[in-house]
């Protein structure tokens, strides 16, 4: 029986761009445990390419395809506004699914997605690799066990640069393909972060949005908001992609007995009278872009381990439904130019 759950899983992955160099380093390191049977992509070039590191594998471009080739896990790492129908067709072929951020770029079409996880008693998970972050692990544990004293406030900047270039493909810059700029695309693990590790939910958004910069696209370049949960708790926010380079993410924690910060990958925690503790990322170090970070092995094996042990993954995909809620708030807010409530 313990032979039968160490068994290889066999995988497949939708769409071969940017982020899928991330994913063949990951299953590299996991060639023991998987078979990577199938990859496609539009542009079966890209494809091509990217079974050329796993021998067997084969290339083609269609879900249909892939499905015949009887995966047992399938990672979606296409276009936002693919995202909900490519999983439900995966589901509904009783395949379980891992698929990068956002969820999707509708709530309705969100839930939809889980409803036919349930349905069909298949796994669904969304990535947040960042929340596998050792400090952010600690901070939410001090958290829960009072001993940094009551939240006070958060806030949370980023400054990262996207090109015109980065802009210059078929889905990119678009509402109806991206679903939004910086807070779709860029800042949603910040936000994604601060609500994981407040653990409740939001109740009102007052938010701005503009282009600034990057004005041949029609999603924002840059933007802020004032974000209320229901304790009270006020989270101050702030994401611009027009920026000179990629700094490192900040996030601040303000407790009353001291303060927990995430800087990049690293978190430094002080209270009131004690040395602060830094808590350096341990992560294994992956190839690809470093905003990327390092923790989407934690969450890929993660789902693996869901599927061998028939278990839940650590983070459910109702956690991405309400952080996406999250981010279609700050759009509703500043294109209406009133506070979004709950």
């Amino acid at each position: 029986m313990e032979a039968e759950k160490r068994k290889r899983l066999r995988i497949g992955v939708i769409g071969c761009g940017r982020i899928s160099d991330l994913y063949q380093e990951v299953f590299r390191i996991l060639k023991e445990q998987i078979e990577v049977v199938i990859a496609i992509d539009k542009r079966v070039e890209r494809a091509e390419r990217f079974v050329e590191s796993f021998p067997g594998c084969v290339s083609a471009t269609s879900v249909e395809e892939l499905i015949s080739y009887k995966p047992e896990i399938v990672h979606i790492l296409t276009p936002h506004f693919l995202h909900a129908q490519q999983t439900i067709t995966c589901l509904q072929a009783g395949i379980h699914v891992l698929v990068e951020k956002p969820i999707a770029i509708t709530l309705s079409s969100a839930r939809d997605m889980i409803k036919v996880a349930d349905q069909t008693g298949r796994k669904l998970a969304v990535i947040s690799q960042n929340r596998f972050i050792e400090g952010i692990t600690e901070i939410k544990r001090q958290m829960l066990a009072n001993e940094l004293g009551e939240l006070k406030g958060v806030w949370s900047t980023l400054h990262w640069f996207r090109p015109a270039s980065y802009y210059a493909c078929d889905w990119k810059g678009r509402w109806e393909t991206e679903g939004g700029g910086v807070v779709m695309d860029q800042a949603i693990h910040s936000l994604d972060l601060v609500r994981y590790v407040i653990g409740k939910k939001v109740v009102s958004i007052q938010a701005h949005i503009d282009r600034r910069v990057r004005t041949e696209i029609e999603v924002e370049d840059v933007a802020d908001a004032v974000i209320t949960f229901e304790n009270g708790v006020r989270y101050s926010f702030f994401a611009t992609n027009y920026h000179v380079t990629n700094s490192p993410i900040e996030i601040e924690f303000l407790f009353e007995k001291g303060t927990a910060k995430l800087v990049g990958q690293e978190v430094i925690i002080q209270k009131q009278g004690e040395e602060e503790l830094r808590i350096r990322p341990k992560g294994r170090p992956l190839m690809g872009l470093s905003y990327w970070g390092d923790y989407h092995l934690h969450q890929i094996q993660d789902f693996y381990e869901a599927v061998r042990q028939d278990k839940q993954p650590h983070f459910a995909p109702t956690d991405a439904v309400e952080t996406l809620e999250m981010v279609l708030g700050i759009y509703q807010s500043a294109k209406e130019n009133k506070i979004w409530k709950k």
